[in-house]
């Protein structure tokens, strides 16, 4: 089960308390910056990492300005798209609201996830995007993210590596994942989506030794539900 930090106490809470209760995924932007974009990003876990359990998820967006440039870069990033939770006040019996908000930002009712800034050097506009998401998922949402060139080139490789990788073991027979590997992968994004986590399981599995490359694409696959990087979209291609 999903357990996040509550920002207004600092202890843990489940995410989804009632069991198969639909949660509300709010996320206050604050403007537009590439830390709002972050925020969407960790709404946007939030809602894979529930649905992944079974739990329906509703998830708002509350920003009155710069709406379109934010859908605009939330979709360049692979976020699906936000209702406009202006108009959302009144709810559907919701058993769980959980609002995603900068650090020392809105302080909304209701369980607060805290989002650390973005310090951008490299311009975000001038970047892959599936390689920004990347970088942005590299740590912890409670860490700050200096978003500069060398950031930005590591993820790129790491992704086209990780690509072409997934590309060739597609290739081989497919192999379920190990039992300790899947166990692995979820206990770090429950553990409040835990996802430098969830990316050291796949470094790991990438080169362990004994492990059927059959498994190794199902493993990949498998995580890239929550971490959207469209892993996958390689395969078919000339190698």
């Amino acid at each position: 089960m999903l357990r996040i930090i509550d920002a207004r106490t600092g202890e843990p809470v489940d995410a989804a308390p009632a069991r198969r209760g639909l949660t509300r995924i709010e996320a206050h932007t604050e403007g537009f910056d590439v830390t709002a974009l972050r925020i969407l990003l960790v709404a946007d876990l939030l809602v894979r990492a529930l649905e992944l359990g079974g739990t329906p998820v509703w998830a708002l967006l509350d920003e009155e300005q710069r709406q379109a440039e934010l859908r605009a870069g939330a979709a360049a990033l692979g976020i699906r798209p936000f209702e406009d939770g202006r108009d959302a006040a009144s709810g559907l019996g919701e058993a769980q609201v959980i609002h995603v908000v900068r650090e020392e930002g809105a302080e909304p009712d209701g369980v607060r996830v805290a989002v650390a800034p973005v310090h951008s050097e490299a311009p975000p506009e001038e970047a892959d995007p599936a390689a920004l998401r990347l970088a942005l998922l590299s740590r912890r949402r409670s860490v700050p993210v200096r978003l500069d060139t060398a950031a930005l080139a590591d993820a790129h490789d790491t992704l086209a590596r990780w690509r072409r990788a997934v590309a060739g073991w597609a290739q081989r027979p497919s192999r379920p994942i190990p039992d300790e590997v899947k166990t692995e992968l979820r206990t770090a994004w429950e553990d409040d989506l835990d996802v430098p986590g969830v990316l050291g399981v796949l470094r790991w599995v990438e080169t362990a030794p004994d492990l059927p490359d059959g498994a190794r694409f199902e493993t990949y696959a498998y995580a890239d539900r929550l971490l959207g990087l469209d892993l996958t979209r390689d395969l078919g291609a000339p190698a």
